[in-house]
């Protein structure tokens, strides 16, 4: 009988056979190399589009539709490739508070941020500290991730379609994470043998991820008794050893916080530098700072090379802020003893900016702005709800040199608020004096545009946005003379100690201090700060009321619920001394104050607080803002400031005349209101 007719059916039995047992592909053999990119965001802050909410005007200089297109560009550069995202991406604009206060996203609804990744692509990301400014139930639903703390949703909601990680971060009843806190990632990548042969081999990369540990005091209202935190070396090896008993290839650290070198706490807000020297960890992502890695701000740091991108032996990026970058580490990978390592000498990290000169940005991808259009109009239509007028102009340009104009708008609604709420939850308290302290949101740090400026004429909720950005409420601390001293010495920082013997230009502004941790105080108060003088040494003149204020002075401060529960690390405020936790947020506090003032005008703000100690000095005492702003500077009684040279950026070199520097006037007499020409 012939064999002929059964070779197909004995064909199609081997065929069954095998498809039954799974193939393991072969290893790479020892010496195989390839190209991996690891490509990051961070801190995109729901900046979708390029589109600046506060002047209702396109801005090409940041919006996730551009990193898209840079996203697309280096996929096509490196075939092989992974995308991650370090965190702080849900809040931060106009759009994402509207999807999440004023309209919010329903159980089967994606944010818009969410819907503009996806069509990325991502493999993973983790959880910010801004990621929890709306709340736990908030965060459960948008994130697709059930919680089941604190009236979390138990059913799991529409949320991005890749993995959020997060590893340090706990359900204060069980000890559970409330996120994954890893999780691992599979791709098939190209590789080639030493004889140049090529190869489809799987690449099995575990994501761990981390958020600042000191989040329980920044968001203490919405996490207070509902999670606890570990530091994230504490977290790394806690769980390391689940990652290693899967053996991944490569282990990424997704971290939401920057370098800091200083001795190590469990609540270090920037431990990047401690995590790259946990043993296991092979590549770091970082952000939280609004900075680039590499680049010059990390260039002395011990044991850190800041021009190719390596921590501590590790390579690591930091893709920037705003939409405005994207991070990529090149990694060259090479197998050796049956696994992959990196080989340092051919990796290196770089943050690709969107705009890489002046007026020469890449352009939006096409994709994005369809996926968000419903959402960005519905969010126009509401901030252009009018809400008053105003007779002056409210601009953060010299805000860091003593133009209180957009703070005092801010200060006499928190002013306001406490001054009718308190007595009535606290009638002991109704004799104290009311005090109020605010920050300059924008002052330059994203670039020129990152200002404050609101013209003469008719206000609308845009404009309370721009006076007020962050998603804060309002809180009041009790607090006496000492403390209110203290508090003005921290905020003092913001100014480098000026020598007045040096002929040289001197910089102002201590660039590593925050903008939003200059605090500026308002309520019949004056004080004088003498930047010749040490930190911690420079309020020289403290009155309420034209009289020296004494240390036990009693005094209630209303701020933000940020900066009363410890954030900013201020003396004497970490949540103990507060007397008014409320559920209002500033900015409509602020709202509803300029609404029922009307009309805007000088003689409806509180006067000017501080000034500078006049200081005589050989050479000129410097500062970066805005170009082109020095009339506003003149109209706002401050004709000390001139603009040097412009920087050709948008921005200029102005130079304050601190020997000219001008008292502040008096509680209760307002300064002389100049109109702008043509208002």
């Amino acid at each position: 009988m012939s064999l002929r007719p059964l070779l197909p059916l004995l064909g199609a039995a081997l065929l069954a056979g095998c498809a039954a047992t799974p193939i393991t592909p072969a290893a790479p053999p020892d010496g195989t190399r390839a190209d991996v990119a690891i490509l990051e965001t961070t801190d995109v802050h729901a900046n979708v589009l390029s589109w600046d909410y506060f002047k209702a005007a396109p801005d090409p200089g940041l919006g996730y539709e551009r990193t898209a297109t840079l996203i697309r560009r280096a996929r096509e550069e490196f075939p092989n490739s992974f995308l991650f995202d370090s965190g702080d991406t849900i809040q931060g604009t106009v759009l994402a508070d509207y999807q999440a206060r004023v309209a919010p996203v329903g159980c089967g609804q994606e944010l818009a941020i969410y819907k503009a990744m996806d069509a990325l692509g991502y493999d993973g990301g983790t959880a910010g500290n801004h990621e929890f400014n709306y709340g736990l139930p908030f965060l459960s639903q948008v994130t697709g991730t059930p919680m089941d703390i604190d009236g979390t949703r138990t059913a799991r909601c529409a949320g991005p379609h890749f993995p959020l990680v997060l590893a340090n971060v706990f359900d204060a009843r069980n000890g559970k994470p409330i996120f994954k806190p890893w999780t691992i990632v599979t791709r098939t990548i190209e590789a080639y043998t030493n004889d140049g042969s090529r190869l489809q081999v799987p690449l099995r990369v575990a994501i761990i991820g981390f958020t600042p540990p000191p989040i329980l005091k920044w968001d203490q209202r919405n996490l207070q008794g509902k999670v606890t935190v570990s530091g994230v070396v504490e977290a790394a090896r806690r769980y390391l050893p689940q990652i290693e008993a899967r053996h991944p290839d490569l282990v990424v650290a997704i971290l939401h916080g920057g370098l800091d070198a200083a001795p190590y706490t469990s609540d270090m807000e920037n431990g990047g530098w401690y995590l790259a020297g946990v043993p296991g960890i092979d590549v770091l992502l970082l952000g939280h700072s609004h900075a680039e890695f590499p680049g010059p701000r990390y260039a002395n740091m011990k044991d850190v090379d800041a021009k190719r991108g390596f921590v501590r032996g590790k390579p690591a990026v930091m893709g920037g802020f705003f939409g405005m970058d994207l991070g990529v580490i090149k990694l060259a990978l090479e197998r050796e003893n049956g696994r992959w390592t990196i080989d340092r000498d051919d990796t290196h990290s770089e943050v690709r900016p969107i705009c890489p000169r002046k007026n020469a940005c890449v352009p939006a991808d096409p994709a994005i702005a369809p996926l968000t259009a419903r959402a960005h109009a519905a969010t126009l239509a509401y901030v252009n709800t009018p809400i008053g007028r105003s007779t002056l102009r409210l601009a953060s340009y010299f805000a860091d040199e003593g133009d209180m104009t957009t703070l005092a708008v801010v200060n006499a609604a928190q002013r306001d608020y406490v001054q009718r709420e308190l007595p009535r939850l606290h009638p002991e308290l109704a004799g104290v004096p009311v005090l109020a302290a605010a920050a300059a949101f924008r002052t330059g740090f994203g670039g020129p545009g990152d200002y404050t400026d609101v013209p003469p004429g008719p206000l609308t909720l845009r404009s309370a946005a721009d006076l007020y950005f962050y998603p804060n409420t309002l809180a009041a601390v009790k607090t006496d003379g000492a403390g209110v001293k203290a508090w003005l010495e921290t905020s003092a920082a913001r100014f480098n100690r000026i020598d007045p013997a040096r002929t040289g230009e001197q910089a102002l502004i201590n660039s590593h201090m925050p903008g939003f941790n200059f605090d500026q105080i308002q309520g019949d108060l004056a004080y004088v700060i003498d930047v010749s003088k040490p930190v911690g040494q420079r309020i020289v003149s403290l009155t309420w009321q034209g009289k020296a204020v004494t240390p036990a002075q009693p005094f209630i401060v209303a701020t933000n619920n940020y900066r009363a529960s410890g954030g900013g690390n201020f003396p004497g405020l970490d949540g103990r001394n507060i007397v008014l936790d409320t559920t209002d947020g500033v900015r409509e506090i602020v709202a509803a104050w300029l609404k029922r003032t009307g009309t805007l005008d000088r003689a409806d703000l509180p006067a000017a607080s501080w000034h500078f100690a006049p200081l005589r000095t050989r050479g000129p005492v410097v500062f970066t803002a805005a170009s082109g702003k020095q009339a506003i500077a003149a109209a706002d009684g401050m004709p000390h400031i001139r603009q040097l040279r412009d920087n050709g950026d948008g921005t200029a070199t102005y130079a304050i005349e601190l020997g000219k520097a001008a008292p502040a006037r008096g509680p209760g007499k307002p300064r002389r209101h100049r109109r702008h020409a043509g208002h």
